[in-house]
């Protein structure tokens, strides 16, 4: 596969690039999801192709292959340039590369149990059972509703060469899943999940799936999500908001790791999901949150979903700041964008979504570092507040600067204990006025690598796999209500 990518940087060179890379990507992946006891998808999928990347002028050229013969390379590599040669009609500023020492080597992550040699009759088997015993729970409640559950692998090997003597090959190992039940009532549509809203996924094997422990957690997303139903709507008000470490996670997500990808900042990427409200002549000094507020982007995180050893460009990955004690200081960034925005270094953020789909800015492992509280501190601290758990919904405007959230439950807090649930919490902020009153942060035994594998950037699509590290945290002077 080296040879194959060889073979392409050297068809753009001879093509006139100035700049050139090529990547072989290798793909496996699989799905099942049950409902109600019945195994109803199951979703195999192998893919191999050429990805060919040439820098003419001022422009980028991509194109690409599933076809490795040796005529087809040497054509996609010129096809490139020409995709590039083209661009240059309409280019903008020129486009440089940030220095990189030229990465030689081979990295894989952890897996004790490969999921592809796990029988698909046993996943079955685990996602029927427990839809099956959620189904009779919810039944046995008297209510209507719907019990689901879902699992997914993916096993990706990737080669890649560059112009300047890049020679780097990977192969990441990665799966997840988790389940929820909705429970249907006279007036209300109620569901919780397990372990998070959307699963939980690691660059880990089948031994994340076995911690899960499905079936064990039944009775209580059943009874919780049954309690809903007849729960006292959360109040409006302006109170302290304590949010769980997976709902953290999507905040961090929304309205951090978006906001600094380097792309929408410099207004490179607008399309799909907006620019950012961030002004890189405030970095190093814009006040982004409280001094309890550090957060990195690190995809070096043992078993973290946006952990890898070398960006799709070929650079090693490396932990960068992102917000330190509060204050802006990084951004995530390629080579170009680094350059551009002039960095000394790249963060390593570069990401494709497959052989097929050019390298963009993406998030790695974008996380909130532990503070030293915990969350029955938290709660004991607090007279007058809400703690929520899970994500329901999320909205957040196009600079990536006001949101607002929905959570399948909350607990009411008076006088420092955790009293009656709540339904249909919902909470908003601006960014900054947000992350400003946070003011209690879990500690490391709560720290949790969340992963996220439906990230959506780009035009054409592309799907990215993010990590957030995240521990429960608490904010003052919060507008929490019910979802409308």
């Amino acid at each position: 596969m080296f040879d194959v990518a060889q073979a392409a940087v050297e068809a753009a060179l001879a093509a006139g690039a100035r700049f050139a890379d090529a990547r072989v990507v290798a793909s496996r992946s699989e799905s099942l999801r049950a409902q109600d006891g019945v195994v109803e998808d199951v979703d195999a999928c192998e893919s191999t192709g050429l990805g060919v990347r040439a820098l003419v002028g001022s422009a980028w050229g991509y194109a690409a292959t599933p076809r490795l013969s040796a005529d087809e390379v040497r054509q996609v590599g010129a096809r490139a340039v020409a995709v590039a040669q083209a661009s240059n009609v309409a280019a903008g500023l020129p486009v440089e590369l940030l220095p990189e020492a030229p990465s030689v080597g081979h990295w894989e992550n952890v897996c004790l149990e490969d999921p592809f040699d796990v029988p698909l009759s046993e996943k079955g088997d685990l996602l029927g059972g427990v839809t099956a015993a959620m189904k009779a729970a919810i039944a046995a409640g008297g209510v209507a509703g719907v019990a689901v559950a879902h699992y997914s692998a993916w096993d990706v090997h990737s080669w890649l060469v560059s112009s300047e003597g890049a020679r780097v090959s990977q192969r990441i190992r990665k799966c997840g899943g988790g389940m929820n039940a909705t429970v249907v009532g006279e007036h209300e549509t109620q569901r919780r999940s397990y372990p998070s809203a959307f699963g939980q996924y690691a660059n880990r094997g089948y031994e994340l799936i076995r911690e899960f422990d499905l079936p064990g957690n039944v009775e209580r997303m059943v009874a919780e999500a049954t309690a809903l139903l007849t729960a006292p709507p959360c109040p409006s008000a302006v109170t302290d908001l304590i949010l769980d470490p997976e709902q953290m996670a999507l905040q961090i997500h929304e309205s951090v790791g978006h906001a600094v990808e380097l792309d929408r900042i410099l207004g490179w990427e607008a399309a799909f999901a907006g620019t950012s409200w961030l002004d890189l002549s405030r970095l190093g000094t814009l006040r982004f949150g409280s001094d309890l507020m550090t957060i990195t982007a690190d995809a070096t995180l043992p078993g973290a979903l946006g952990s890898f050893g070398y960006d799709d460009e070929g650079t090693p990955a490396r932990p960068v700041d992102i917000v330190r004690d509060g204050v802006w200081v990084g951004v995530l960034s390629g080579r170009d964008s680094a350059a551009r925005a002039g960095l000394s270094a790249s963060a390593a953020c570069m990401r494709a979504d497959g052989w097929a789909r050019m390298p963009m800015v993406r998030m790695t492992n974008v996380g909130l570092l532990p503070g030293d509280s915990s969350l029955p501190e938290m709660i004991a601290a607090t007279d007058n507040g809400v703690y929520m758990e899970n994500n329901r919904s999320w909205s957040i405007d196009d600079r990536r600067l006001n949101f607002q959230f929905g959570c399948e439950i909350a607990w009411e807090i008076k006088n420092g204990e955790r009293g009656r649930i709540l339904r249909n919490p919902t909470y908003t902020g601006i960014g900054p006025a947000f992350w400003s009153s946070l003011d209690m942060l879990g500690n490391r035994d709560e720290w949790v690598f969340w992963g996220t594998p439906n990230c959506g950037k780009g035009q054409p699509l592309q799907i990215g796999h993010t990590g957030h590290p995240a521990v429960p945290a608490r904010f003052t002077d919060v507008r929490v209500g019910v979802r409308g």
